[in-house]
Order: C-alpha cells, then sequence, then structure tokens
C-alpha cells in the first residue's frame, strides 16, 4: 500500500485515533476500578477494626486480656482468612498480634508498626517481602477507663492484583479486537468512499482530445467528491467547446487564405505563362496586390487576436480619457460616412478616464463605427456616446442601418463570421472586427454586448472598468 496514499492516511488516522480513545479508557477503567477496589477494602478493614475495638477493647478491664485474644481468634481466624490484626496500647506495647497466615503470603512479626498514632481512623498501604503490599486500617481508640488503644487490621493486596491484572488482560484482548474490527471497518468505508476518485481518475486517463464528449461518472452522493466530478466535466466541456472552436477557426482561416492565394496564384500564372494581354498586366499586378493586402488584413487580426489572448497587450496600458480618444476616432471616421451622406453625432459631455492600451481601445471605435458605416444605408444616422455610470465607462455605437438577423446574433462574435458572406467579401471583410472587439474588451477586464432589430438598426454597447485618480500612470488627453 502507498504509504503517501489519502486512503493510507486516512486509515491510519482512523486507527490511531480509536487506539488513542481505547488505551484512554481502558486506563481511565484501570484507574478507576483500582481505586473503588481499595476504597472498599479499606472501608471493610476500618469496620472490622472499629468492630474489635467497641466490642471487645471497651470492656477489658473487665473481661482482661486473655478473653480478647481468645474473642479475635476465634470470630476473625486472622491465620485462616489470610488476615493481619494488631493491637497496640498507649505505650506502644502490642497487646495482641496475630500470627501468620496459612498461605504463607506475609510474615506478621515482619509488619512494621504505624511511624504515628493516628488520631483518627485511616488506612495505607505497607509493603512487606516479595514485592508483596498489605492494606492495613488504622483505628485509634479510647475506652471508658481512659485506656488509649491502636487496632490494625489489614489484608493482602494480592486478590486485587489479580483482579486488575486480568482486567489487563481483557482491555489488551478487547482493545485489539477492537482496534483490528474498527481498523478493517475503516479500511472498507474508506474504501468504499474513495472509489469515485478510482472511477473518476481511470475515467480521465481515457479523455483526449479525440472523445472530449465523455464525462466522468457521477455518484449521486451530494458530497465534495460529486461536486468535484461535475466541476471536472463542465471544465471538460469546456475544453471540448475550446477545441471545437479552434478546429473551426483553422478551418475558417483555411478557407479565408485560400481564396486570395488562389487568385494571386492564378493572376502570377497568367503573367509568367504570357497569357495576360500587355494592356490587361497594369490591372492584374493590382489585383495581386489587393490580394496581398487582403491576406495582410487577415494575418494583422489573426495575430492581434493571439497577442489579446494571451495577455501581452497589458504590458501596453496606460490612463487616458476614453471620451476624448472615441470623439477624435469619430472625426476621423467622418470622411468614410460622408461618402455616403451619413451623419455621425457624438455625445461625451465628461472625461471618462481609463486604463488600458490606447490603441487596441482605438480599434474597438473604429471597428464599431466601421461595421455601423457598412451596413447602414446613404442618408441614415449614427450616434457615438461615452459616459460614466455605476464606476463603468460606458461606450455606445447605435445605427438606423439594416440591423442583424435574430439567427445569426448568436454567432455575431465568432471569428470568420459573416451574416452574408458575399457582400462582406466585396466589402473588404474578413469576418474578424467583431471577434477583435471581443477580444480587446475581455482582456480590458470589459464586456461587449449589442441588441439589434432586422431593419431598423443596432446598438452595440462597450463597458469597461474606470480608472482611479490615485494611481500613479501616464495620463494623456488627446486621442490621437
Amino acid at each position: 500500500m502507498n504509504t503517501r496514499s489519502i486512503r493510507f492516511r486516512l486509515l491510519v488516522w482512523y486507527a490511531g485515533l480509536l487506539l488513542v480513545v481505547f488505551i484512554l479508557l481502558g486506563g481511565l477503567i484501570f484507574v478507576g476500578l483500582k481505586a473503588y477496589l481499595e476504597e472498599s477494602v479499606s472501608q471493610v478493614q476500618v469496620r472490622r477494626a472499629r468492630q474489635i475495638a467497641e466490642t471487645l477493647l471497651a470492656k477489658i478491664d473487665q473481661t482482661g486480656k486473655e478473653h480478647v485474644v481468645n474473642e479475635i481468634n476465634s470470630w476473625f481466624a486472622p491465620e485462616a482468612n489470610d488476615r493481619f490484626i494488631r493491637i497496640i496500647d498507649e505505650t506502644s506495647k502490642p497487646l495482641y498480634v496475630s500470627s501468620s497466615p496459612k498461605d504463607g503470603s506475609f510474615d506478621a512479626d515482619k509488619v512494621p508498626p504505624n511511624a504515628e498514632l493516628p488520631t483518627k481512623s485511616a488506612w495505607r498501604k505497607q509493603k512487606i517481602t516479595g514485592n508483596k503490599e498489605l492494606l492495613i486500617a488504622s483505628f485509634p481508640y479510647r475506652t471508658p477507663a481512659g485506656k488509649q488503644f491502636l487496632v490494625e487490621v489489614g489484608t493482602s493486596l494480592e486478590p486485587i492484583r489479580n483482579v486488575l491484572r486480568r482486567l489487563v488482560i481483557l482491555l489488551g484482548f478487547g482493545l485489539t479486537t477492537m482496534v483490528g474490527v474498527a481498523s478493517g471497518g475503516g479500511y472498507f468505508l474508506v474504501r468504499k468512499a474513495l472509489a469515485p476518485v478510482d472511477e473518476i481518475s481511470s475515467s480521465a486517463e481515457r479523455i483526449t482530445m479525440h472523445n472530449l464528449k465523455e464525462r466522468l461518472p457521477l455518484t449521486p452522493t451530494g458530497d465534495e467528491l460529486e461536486r468535484l466530478a461535475i466541476s471536472l466535466n463542465h471544465m471538460i466541456a469546456r475544453l471540448d467547446d475550446a477545441f471545437d472552436q479552434n478546429r473551426r477557426f483553422i478551418a475558417d482561416a483555411s478557407h479565408e487564405l485560400r481564396t486570395p492565394l488562389t487568385i494571386m496564384r492564378g493572376e502570377l500564372e497568367s503573367i509568367i505563362e504570357g497569357s495576360c494581354p500587355p494592356s490587361d498586366l497594369q490591372a492584374t499586378v493590382t489585383s495581386v496586390v489587393e490580394e496581398v493586402a487582403r491576406l495582410a488584413r487577415i494575418v494583422e487580426g489573426l495575430f492581434g487576436i493571439s497577442r489579446l489572448d494571451a495577455g501581452e497587450a497589458q504590458n501596453e496600458w496606460v490612463q487616458f480619457d476614453l471620451a476624448a480618444l472615441a470623439i477624435t476616432t469619430a472625426e476621423q471616421m467622418c470622411l468614410l460616412a460622408e461618402d455616403k451622406g451619413i451623419s455621425i453625432s457624438t455625445n461625451a459631455p465628461h472625461e471618462v478616464s481609463v486604463r488600458g492600451d490606447r490603441a487596441r481601445l482605438k480599434q474597438v471605435v473604429v471597428n464599431l463605427l466601421d461595421n455601423a458605416i457598412k451596413y447602414t444605408p446613404e442618408q441614415g444616422r449614427i450616434r457615438l456616446s461615452v459616459v460614466a455610470a455605476d464606476d463603468k465607462a460606458v461606450l455606445e455605437v447605435e445605427d438606423n442601418g439594416i440591423g442583424i438577423p435574430a439567427e445569426a446574433q448568436p454567432h455575431i462574435f465568432e471569428r470568420f463570421f459573416r451574416v452574408d458572406a458575399a457582400r462582406s467579401r466585396d466589402a473588404g471583410g474578413a469576418g474578424l472586427g467583431l471577434s477583435i472587439v471581443k477580444s480587446i474588451s475581455t482582456a480590458h477586464g470589459g464586456r461587449i454586448n449589442f441588441q439589434s432589430n432586422e431593419g431598423k438598426g443596432s446598438c452595440f454597447k462597450l463597458e469597461l472598468p474606470l480608472a482611479h485618480s490615485g494611481n500613479n500612470l501616464e495620463q494623456t488627453k488627446d486621442g490621437n
């Protein structure tokens, strides 16, 4: 078994915790039982010592010493019952000392007296030969005649030790059995609980870029493992979408690049073969140059998108006035609008400070205005506004053009997507303009959305975070 695995560590922790708990519980039982037995035995011995004192010593002046000795031997039989009894008078002279028990567990003559005469009943443990102990209860007694005696009654602690030994054996056996059973059950539970992890791992090993449609198995337990599997399935779905988008992107890019290359190849072959009349040579070369320019625009757009996706453009961020940038850009785009008789109105009454790549954000304004001019009929109108609202910079480009069909709206930001492919190609577009706008917006922590009604026009709205005036950043007021 892998000692670094979660399964092994959980099992060791579980078994170790149970072992510590059982040991502590067993220790408490052992200490508690030992104290209880010793206390019980000591109380019994104290009662016997009191009984001897109150029944025999109380009348010792009338009955005599011999009567006390005989009564003790008759009633208590210390030798037969393995007990120790000793009576000491006020001069520390023994009045009675029992003989050694028949089993020879201790020598009564070698039991030392109490170092100090107690003033009230008490008990002590006295070590004797052979590493054995006696529990001796002491009871001081004064007769009605005023004589002072100390009665000591003791018994061996060996029976208590035997009980405790059996308890230790039972606890050891029970502890081993319970820890073993609990560890086995814990291993089974841990293995069952982590079984979905093995299934997820084996399923994840089988998933490659060629079968991203597969998903990890879900166990309806409602725990963290189910949530993990759901999250991983969502991640695989996103990867699947990304691969699909990448495949479509490659196919679309290949298609877009193939068309101008085919045209250029045909034109150049006609020049090489001499099949092109001299009068048409200039027009042929001009056509090739136009296709080269078109290829350059496509490659430049793809390169810009790749830089934005990689986050490289953030190194060129500065703080500037988006309102001034938009107004200046709109003034530059007015020449294109005037050719179609389109009016561009602007509304940017206040400074709107943002932080970002000024050239990229100008490209956003250019692309949005360029699309509006292309798809707005003659004598149309375009409105550009830049305002600050709710800690965001909001840029809107609205037109009363042809609008976007409802079926095309979900794909409008996809790369190389065209609502009307033939018309877009004639206008020189490659279907990358709005894709670049979305990539720039995302790279700047913003978002782009739109509303459009076919035949009535469109409104694109860009939202960016406002810049804070306290930042020590380069600022500029112009839009160039």
